[in-house]
């Protein structure tokens, strides 16, 4: 399988062929894990090109880094004016971006004193993350690794070093015959999959893990603003596993899987089995959204 690429990536502020995009093996981030990173979409729209929420992830990047400790070296306006360049110059109308701050090669060990930040951006088409067909849904499995505890590292970055926990839990439920893991916080209770939020529907309302113990998801955000809006209860609140096993509905959300249904959970089939129904009304308002159709929401699209 070839990954899939473009042809240009924005190296600390200039485009060079994606050939050309390296860093040296002794960086500091490949070894020690304390880079920063986004993912962010970018749609074909009926009204042109948009990314999705493009200010609220470049936020979210250089809120990480703060909480990693270093600064980015340009203004969140000049990354995001980047990543329009980016993807004109590589004629993409769709794709996923990969901004991704991290440290150099100046030093070693463990210390980040005097190291240089750098960022880059990468760009690349990039269909349905879980399957072709979200609406069909996803079996998930109860992962046998835990999130992170939020006194062991800084849960609220999106660095680099944490997703070794992710990938972790993907290869067991991969290696078991499942297309997603769901990981426990350390207490015991439902806290994310491997990349993306997690909500349960009962009794016609939402319910979702609190912010205190996953990623503050910019796509959970949309659901949360979106199901509201639709007259939807939504509740955040921790809850235990086996309260999967008896929702009607179970689906997922990021800027990867965007809405996915899930199906299945630890061998017990969810509700009827298929996308319910309020999974599907929100699936259809949020890509309703994304192509500009939500006059309340029109903000959350930056048109190239």
């Amino acid at each position: 399988m070839t990954a899939p690429k473009s042809d240009f990536v924005w190296m600390d502020g200039k485009l060079v062929p994606w050939g050309e995009a390296t860093v040296h093996v002794m960086t500091h981030t490949l070894h020690y894990g304390a880079g920063v990173f986004e993912g962010i979409r970018c749609y074909k729209t009926s009204k042109g090109p948009a990314v999705w929420r493009h200010g609220e992830h470049i936020k979210r990047l250089f809120d990480s880094a703060r909480v990693l400790g270093y600064e980015i070296p340009f203004t969140q306006t000049e990354v995001m004016e980047a990543v329009r360049a980016t993807i004109k110059r590589n004629k993409l109308e769709e794709c996923y971006v990969r901004p991704i701050a991290f440290l150099g090669d100046e030093a070693r060990g463990l210390s980040t004193k005097g190291l240089k930040v750098h960022l880059s951006i990468a760009v690349w088409p990039w269909g349905k993350y879980l399957g072709d067909d979200p609406s069909k849904g996803i079996r998930v499995a109860v992962s046998s690794f835990t999130r992170h505890h939020p006194n062991i590292t800084m849960t609220k970055a999106k660095s680099t070093g944490i997703y070794i926990n992710s990938v972790l839990a993907k290869q067991e439920a991969l290696r078991n015959g499942y297309d997603e893991a769901i990981l426990l916080d350390p207490f015991g209770f439902v806290a994310e999959g491997s990349g993306e939020n997690i909500f349960v529907v009962r009794d016609g309302g939402l319910k979702t893990p609190p912010t205190m113990s996953v990623l503050e998801g910019i796509t959970r955000d949309a659901v949360i603003k979106l199901a509201r809006e639709a007259g939807i209860p939504v509740l955040e609140q921790l809850f235990p596993r086996d309260e999967l096993y008896i929702a009607d509905e179970v689906f997922l959300t990021g800027t990867a899987a965007e809405i996915t249904a899930v199906t299945e959970v630890d061998h017990r089939k969810v509700g009827s089995g298929a996308m319910g129904p309020i999974t599907r009304k929100l699936h259809d308002v949020f890509f309703e959204t994304i192509d500009g159709k939500n006059p309340r929401c029109l903000d959350w699209l930056d048109f190239l």
